[in-house]
């Protein structure tokens, strides 16, 4: 599956290394903004995302996790 992220936050957000780790394909450079990503996550799964602000100084980070539809 895909999932496209568009970054619409006027700010730079980083990709969290789990996102790999978990098994979603991506480019893991830093997202800038009005900038769109795809995700490719394994086959019959849907994107669980997750996002933490660590202010202004340390930015966005961003986790795509693949979830099983069971």
């Amino acid at each position: 599956m895909k999932f496209v992220y568009y970054n619409d936050t006027g700010r730079e957000i980083s990709i969290h290394p789990a996102t790999e780790v978990h098994g979603t394909k991506c480019d893991m450079a830093t997202i800038y903004p009005l900038e769109a990503r795809t995700f490719i996550l394994p086959e019959n799964t849907y994107p669980w995302v997750k996002m933490w602000d660590y202010g202004e100084e340390r930015g966005l980070s961003i986790l795509v996790s693949p979830q099983s539809g069971e």
